[in-house]
């Protein structure tokens, strides 16, 4: 039986589900197209094979994305977002348009005020 978790606040509940170095990053990704292990590995350079398989598999279980197997040789494996992933891409939509805001203030700095 599964723990039940007490959250002091609604952010701390969504960062249970969607924290972690890398989970956002892959609903990004598989909010355009549905995309297999390989693909993932080459669009997120810096993750390991083991830990991009901790975070999908962990998304998996929370019911975020959607891991289909073919079985052919050798094993075809895609994974894409379910209904209830599809839910989080205004978050994750909000996150990309405020890294972008960020990214290009890196390159040219707002003077603070």
């Amino acid at each position: 039986m599964e723990e039940i978790k007490v959250f002091n606040c609604p952010v701390e509940a969504t960062l249970s589900v969607i924290g972690g170095k890398y989970k956002c990053v892959i609903l990004y990704h598989l909010s355009h197209e549905t995309l297999r292990f390989s693909q993932l590995q080459h669009i997120i350079p810096h993750v390991t094979a083991k830990m991009l398989s901790q975070q999908l598999h962990d998304l998996e279980d929370r019911g975020l994305i959607h891991k289909e197997i073919y079985p052919v040789v050798p094993p075809k494996t895609e994974y894409s977002l379910t209904e209830f992933g599809k839910t989080l891409s205004p978050i994750v939509n909000a996150m990309c348009d405020w890294g972008n805001t960020y990214m290009k203030d890196q390159i040219h700095p707002v003077e603070l005020k």
